[in-house]
């Protein structure tokens, strides 16, 4: 009888066992609860967790974390609680920070834009710093418009916005911000997109 070692124990290759698909969507503790309901049933199952071959007859939830993550369910979820708590922490930080950072970007666009534009830039600022991406595309905008105001090229804009690392959003976010606040703004969200 041919065995094979597993973490945790032997399987018997001599055995057959039904090939499940586990749900998509599904988490660790689905697909061990699903094979475990197998196991309650007498059916010997196995079904593959991102890449990782899970057996009814061997399987727990430790053993499982173990195998497909490095952790056991305890160390994985004492991970997940402290990343949970420090962008708590880094959230509030931030919030904290918005009425400093909100005179820093003021002056920054007083740097870059043309003074009929310091009006609606003040505005948005402590917006832009409480919204999603917490201000990084004020910064992005008036690197775009510098390039553009001192007679840069819509390519060497184009390559600016492309080292940025945008998302989807963001990247309208920030073509939006760049034809409000630059004269040549509307002539670089046309050549980008």
């Amino acid at each position: 009888m041919k065995q094979y070692k597993i973490l945790g124990g032997f399987i018997n290759m001599n055995k057959n066992y039904k090939t499940i698909d586990f749900m998509c969507g599904s988490n660790i503790e689905d697909a061990v609860n699903e094979l475990l309901s197998y196991k309650e049933k007498g059916i010997l199952t196995c079904g593959s967790f991102n890449g990782t071959t899970l057996y009814s007859d061997t399987v727990t939830i430790n053993k499982a974390y173990m195998k497909i993550i490095g952790k056991t369910k305890e160390e994985f979820d004492k991970a997940q609680q402290e990343r949970v708590e420090n962008y708590k922490k880094q959230e509030l930080e931030h919030k904290e920070a918005i009425p400093a950072l909100t005179k820093v970007w003021m002056e920054k666009g007083r740097e870059i834009l043309t003074e009929d534009n310091w009006k609606l830039w003040d505005e948005i600022v402590p917006i832009r710093l409480s919204d999603l991406y917490n201000g990084m595309e004020l910064g992005n905008c008036l690197d775009i418009v510098k390039i553009l105001n001192n007679n840069g090229t819509l390519d060497e804009a184009k390559e600016k916005i492309e080292s940025q690392n945008h998302s989807g959003m963001s990247f309208g976010l920030v073509c939006s911000m760049v034809k409000e606040f630059c004269s040549r703004g509307i002539e670089f969200a046309d050549y980008v997109r």
